[in-house]
This record gives structure tokens, C-alpha cells and sequence, in this order.
């Protein structure tokens, strides 16, 4: 196509500026450039050369896919953790769940139906530690709460953390699970069933 164009644009040229050239001839020109089949492109025949290549990516599987939610903490990473020492005396002889708690959380709102129904079900054997970061006062008033409870190098460590539930055992400060935006309840009530027939 663009040979054609070429052909006709220099015809035009040739009239326009007046050469030598007899208007019968230009004519000839132009419409030998008109009925002339384009000249191929010289790349249209030629396979893309990445076109034959599978992708590198497709045969390797999601490495997150068969884990679950890639966001929820495992507790298996949680083991040999500490939150820096036994706990305070009034934590003392039952197990621990810290909340890190933000009002802004996507997360916190996705767990709070779970951590409801954890509560009621271990009311009285189990204590709940909220820590509030949702803003300065709050974030201020959680970090004394953390230091009175134990939990000082816990909460420094964790404040970004929100939406995180972990089971701490009070006598070692051992951290036994920790989930961040697992909805799941079982994963909670196994850890605390298994704490609570050691006690």
C-alpha cells in the first residue's frame, strides 16, 4: 500500500512542479501505481517469535494458591515466638488472646463476628486484650495498657499489625497461634482447647 501511495504522491509531485514529464505519461504512472497489488509486508509472513513460546509463567503453579489466605498468619510461625516474658499477674492461669484493633480495619471488621463468638464461648476461661490503635490517644492509651499487662515488646513489635489475633500463654509469654484477618473460628478454638486441658 504505501508503495502505491509513493508511486501516486510522486506523480502528483511531478505535475505540480511542472517537469518535463507529457501528461499522458504521468497518467500512465498513476494508474500503473493504482492497479499494481501492493507489495507485501516484509514482516507479515514471518510468526511472531514469541508466539510459539508457552509462557515461562503458565506451568508454574500460584505459589499462594494452595495456601490458603496469604494474608492469615500461619501458627506454625508463631512457634518458639515469645512476646518477651511472662505475662502480668492478673493474666495469670488462662490462656491469652491479644487483639490488635484499629476502627479503620477492613480486617478487624472481617474478624469481629469470629472474635464474638470466641468470647462467648470462652467467657470466663480465656482473658481478651484489646489493643485500640485506631488513632494517637488510643494507640497512647493501649501502649500503657501493654505495659501494665507484659505486653510492652509485644505491642511495639505488633502495633502495625491490625486485624491480628494471638494466644499467648501468660506463664512463659510463649506465643501459641497467630492469625492476622482469619475469620476461620477453628483455628482460635483448637489452640485454646489444647491450652486449657494443660491447665
Amino acid at each position: 500500500m504505501k508503495v502505491q501511495y509513493l508511486a501516486i504522491f510522486a506523480a502528483i509531485s511531478l505535475l505540480s512542479v511542472g517537469v518535463g514529464a507529457k501528461p499522458e505519461a504521468v497518467g500512465t504512472m498513476l494508474s500503473e501505481a493504482i492497479s499494481k497489488p501492493a507489495l507485501a509486508n516484509p514482516c507479515a509472513s514471518k510468526a511472531n517469535p514469541c508466539a510459539s513460546k508457552a509462557n515461562p509463567c503458565a506451568s508454574k503453579a500460584n505459589p499462594c494458591a494452595s495456601k490458603g489466605n496469604p494474608c492469615a498468619a500461619k501458627g506454625k510461625a508463631a512457634k518458639g515466638k515469645t512476646v518477651g516474658g511472662p505475662l502480668a499477674k492478673k493474666l495469670q492461669g488462662k490462656p491469652v488472646v491479644v487483639d490488635i484493633y484499629a476502627s479503620w480495619c477492613p480486617a478487624c471488621k472481617n474478624i469481629a463476628p469470629t472474635l464474638s463468638q470466641l468470647k462467648q464461648q470462652y467467657a470466663g476461661k480465656v482473658h481478651f486484650v484489646v489493643l485500640d490503635v485506631s488513632d494517637r490517644s488510643t494507640t497512647a492509651k493501649s501502649e500503657a495498657k501493654a505495659k501494665e499487662l507484659g505486653l510492652s515488646q509485644f505491642f511495639a513489635t505488633h502495633k502495625t499489625q491490625t486485624g491480628s489475633l494471638t494466644i499467648v500463654d501468660p506463664a512463659t509469654g510463649k506465643i501459641l497461634a497467630q492469625h492476622r484477618n482469619n475469620p476461620n473460628k477453628s483455628a482460635y478454638t483448637k489452640v485454646l482447647d489444647s491450652a486449657l486441658a494443660k491447665k
